[in-house]
């Protein structure tokens, strides 16, 4: 990285999420110079053009803020960035700007250093979607396509939506068994009836997406006793676990104390029955490893990236996890 200016050089860093989008400048002793945020930059959401857009875009109001000084790294951590092809060309749409060089991934290698610097660990995010990504002091990493059904997916806010919205549709018709969230649904989305709901989305009148909003909801009707709720919720803690232990497995890490990192809206919903199912299925199916709630924004982790890839100091580092360790990450609504 290059760049003119008589001031001292800076990182930047981006994490972009299902929901929303953030950005950071800092100096290389570890001071948050400028931030922005956006809704989410996810190319599975926006197109390639979008995504690119929208993070360029950020990082020129970081740029605009910071004033004219040499960048020394710049990383980037998007949702949407699941496979190789999908990295190289959000590589190649960005050739030609100041931060062409930067480092591009998945953000959950954001989230996973938001967790832990530990060179043997597993991360796991359950936010809009779900996905997962382990890594090995030896260079070895597991990660997944994460493109919902067609790659073998389940979780996340959409996906416990959809199904809450499904088996809300089947106790309203006869179909199937009686379930609070025949009412909860539709009144969490401001609608009368599920039919309603149905008919709104439909006819595009409501996003599909908007479904990610439900998974409160779900918890809500859960600690109600609601058996089609506690199901969802059960199901959601399974997966968690099932995808963490897996990728433990093929890292071949269940011998070891790994840290099991875990973020995302829905996990950081903080719902007692979810985290305490996927505790208990961790102990039974991989007790040597142990599990670390990122409560920060991952916008924390691809911070200390940007400043480890610029040779920044321990010390660098410390006052940036300080600082931005309060930005709280976001909770699906």
């Amino acid at each position: 990285m290059s760049g003119d200016g008589t001031a001292g050089p800076i990182v930047v860093a981006v994490d972009g999420g299902g929901s929303k989008t953030d950005a950071v400048a800092l100096s290389l002793d570890g001071t948050v110079l400028a931030e922005a945020r956006a809704g989410t930059s996810s190319p599975h959401v926006l197109g390639m053009d979008g995504a690119v857009a929208l993070v360029g875009d950020l990082i020129e109001q970081l740029l605009a803020r910071t004033g004219p000084r040499p960048l020394a790294a710049a990383n980037l951590y998007l949702s949407g960035l699941d496979l190789p092809a999908e990295i190289a060309d959000f590589r190649d749409r960005i050739a030609g700007t100041p931060w062409a060089d930067a480092t591009i991934d998945n953000d959950l290698f954001a989230l996973l250093r938001a967790g832990t610097g530990e060179p043997d660990a597993v991360a796991v995010v359950c936010g809009t979607g779900i996905n997962c990504v382990g890594v090995r002091s030896d260079g070895a990493v597991v990660r997944y396509a994460s493109l919902g059904t067609i790659s073998g997916d389940w979780g996340g806010g959409w996906h416990l939506g959809e199904r809450a919205l499904w088996y809300a549709a089947r106790a309203v018709d006869g179909r199937g068994e009686p379930t609070v969230l025949a009412e909860a649904v539709p009144a969490a989305l401001g609608l009368a009836s599920v039919q309603d709901v149905i008919e709104a989305i439909h006819f595009g009148r409501l996003a599909s997406s908007e479904l990610s909003r439900l998974s409160p909801v779900v918890f809500a009707c859960a600690r109600e006793g609601d058996a089609i709720a506690t199901g969802l919720t059960d199901e959601q803690a399974e997966e968690i676990a099932t995808m963490a232990v897996t990728t433990l497995r093929r890292l071949d890490l269940l011998d070891r104390a790994v840290p099991v990192v875990l973020g995302g809206g829905v996990i950081g919903s903080r719902d007692e029955r979810l985290l305490g199912t996927v505790e208990r299925l961790l102990a039974e199916r991989a007790p040597l490893a142990r599990t670390e709630l990122v409560t920060a924004a991952p916008i924390l982790g691809a911070a200390l990236l940007a400043l480890e890839s610029a040779d920044a100091s321990a010390e660098a580092v410390e006052t940036a996890r300080s600082t931005l360790t309060e930005r709280p990450a976001a909770v699906v609504h």
